[in-house]
Formats: C-alpha cells, structure tokens, sequence
C-alpha cells in the first residue's frame, strides 16, 4: 500500500491518477498509523514553501515524515522542504537532507520555469530503463543546491538539482505525475524499490 501525504498539495489529484494507471494501491491520508505502515510513501507539493510547512506543522506531520523509514517521494515543494531551508518565505524546513533552497534569478531566466527540460541522472534505481537525458515536466520558481543527496541535475540559466536521494528518502524538483512515459517509468521504480 503506498501512502499519499494529505495535506491539501494542488498535485495531489494528478498523484493518484498516475498511481490507478499503474493498477497501484493507495490511500490519501495524514494519519500517522497509515503513513508509518505503508510500504511507500508519496509527500507531493504544489506552492508556496513557507505554507507548506505551516500546514505539515499545524497537522503534526513535519514529524511523521522525519520518522517514516520506507522510501519517501517528494515532488517539487515535496521534495524541497526535505532540506534544511528555503528563501521562499525564508522558511525553516525538514532538514532530512543537507542544503538550500534558492530563487531562480529573474534576471537570467524567466520565473518560473514552467516546461520540460532534460535530466542528467547518476546511476540511481529510480532512473532504471530510462534513455540519457530523459525529459520531465516542471513548474518552479525555486530551486535547490547541489549537494551530496543529488543523483539528478538540470539546467536553467545554471545548473541545479532535479532529484535527491538520502537513504530512504527521495525527491524530484519535476513532476514525473505530468511527465507522460517517462514519469510513468520512474514512478513504477519508485514503487518497485
């Protein structure tokens, strides 16, 4: 069974209909029991960090997650407030995994980036039968560092990281729930790990 994080996050619907067309099991929840026995857990996002937060606080589940031992999945806002701050509202986050979160400069690239873009992947079971520099959606204004967690990197206007992994927790800055074949591809790796 694999556990979507409820918190009110815009992709959520998107999530799920890409879980029912792998024929996946799932259950949308913020109870803690349902998340810590899940044999996966889905942490998506959509918006602004600072609220995100808030929201994961005032529900109890900014600690939840931090103890969830099976693999975890962050999608975008998902996987940025897995770090230990972000500039978007100068927010304090999970801290699950070292580094920052930065603001893409408006003076180089138009913010957000809304699009697909290329991913270059380390070797990661989370990009298994995947072709090199595959192609995944995204919508972000913000960006994290590289850093020691990062497995996947894209570009725009420089080089930042599109997927994280710290032992049992994952993330991708694209949504691979919008991604077509290929995020059909990584969410099925995912769920197989």
């Amino acid at each position: 069974m694999i556990a979507i994080i409820k918190y009110g996050a815009g992709n959520t619907k998107s999530v799920m209909n890409a879980l029912k067309r792998l024929n996946a099991d799932f259950v949308l929840t913020d109870l803690e029991s349902e998340i810590m026995q899940a044999d996966k857990v889905i942490f998506p996002g959509v918006g602004h960090a600072n609220h995100t937060m808030s929201v994961l606080k005032e529900k109890g589940l900014d600690t939840i997650i931090r103890k969830v031992k099976n693999p975890l999945l962050g999608i975008c806002v998902g996987m940025q407030v897995l770090f230990e701050y972000s500039e978007e509202g100068e927010t304090a986050c999970l801290g699950i995994i070292e580094g920052k979160v930065r603001k893409f400069d408006s003076d180089q690239v138009i913010v957000p980036q809304i699009g697909w873009n290329t991913t270059q992947y380390k070797e990661n079971s989370l990009f298994k039968g995947l072709d090199e520099n595959p192609w995944f959606y995204s919508v972000h204004s913000y960006y994290a560092e590289i850093g020691d967690s990062t497995i996947a990197t894209s570009s725009y206007g420089e080089v930042y990281t599109s997927a994280v992994q710290h032992s049992n927790f994952y993330g991708t800055q694209f949504h691979p729930e919008k991604s077509s074949s290929n995020g059909k591809i990584l969410i099925n790796n995912f769920l197989e790990l």
